[in-house]
């Protein structure tokens, strides 16, 4: 059984407050007044993204320094999260280290996606832990490097496999091309909720205290 982390195992949006506040402290250094984590996460909350830490600025009227967002955004992704499991993932996720050989397919910044991982524990629980940010370029998913590398050293393949995801864009084709099961975790607060699943998605759970029985129907 393998887990994708992001909007899986715990809630993104956690992560994305957690890095704000980081970035926030650095700012508040040079202008204690400016709410730039609030301004941040306003944003984030109404939709923006991409350019939030010049649009927040630009909000609070702080003249930034060229470098700045650069800095902000390596303090983003290196600071180490304030992050938990989603409150009903953390036990199944341990029952599932413990009967299963397990695993985890993550992609974004390994500089990001290592210390989720570590933060949330699943470092100890899984057997193998795989940043797709670490094979190299065009090794994100859909692409099937990460698939075939969990099947290699966890020694198993096709419909012996399980990937529990969140994102219908890229998530499941992989593992799917490959034979595995696939199971969508649609959180109500997930990034990716309102997209609709492909026909990659074996079936969709939206907790995961459904998610041994799903299994015993796959």
């Amino acid at each position: 059984m393998v887990f994708d982390v992001d909007d899986t195992v715990y809630l993104e949006r956690d992560y994305v407050r957690s890095g704000f506040d980081a970035v926030g402290r650095l700012v508040a250094a040079q202008w204690p007044e400016a709410a730039f984590a609030e301004q941040c996460w306003q944003l984030f909350l109404d939709g923006h993204r991409g350019n939030i830490f010049n649009e927040a600025a630009a909000a609070l009227r702080l003249s930034l320094p060229p470098d700045a967002v650069a800095q902000f955004v390596k303090v983003y992704r290196e600071h180490e999260p304030a992050i938990a499991f989603a409150p009903d993932a953390g036990d199944v996720v341990a029952w599932a280290s413990t009967r299963y050989r397990s695993g985890v397919v993550t992609d974004g910044p390994s500089a990001s996606q290592s210390r989720k991982v570590k933060a949330l524990g699943l470092d100890r629980l899984a057997g193998t832990v795989v940043l797709t940010d670490e094979l190299g370029p065009g090794k994100g998913k859909p692409a099937l490097d990460a698939f075939r590398l969990i099947e290699t050293q966890q020694r198993v393949s096709g419909a012996a496999c399980v990937y529990v995801a969140d994102n219908p864009d890229k998530d499941f084709a992989g593992p799917k091309a490959l034979g595995w099961h696939t199971i969508r975790v649609r959180r109500d607060l997930g990034l990716h909720a309102a997209k609709p699943s492909g026909q990659d998605v074996d079936c969709e759970i939206n907790t995961f205290k459904s998610l041994a029985e799903t299994l015993t129907n796959l």
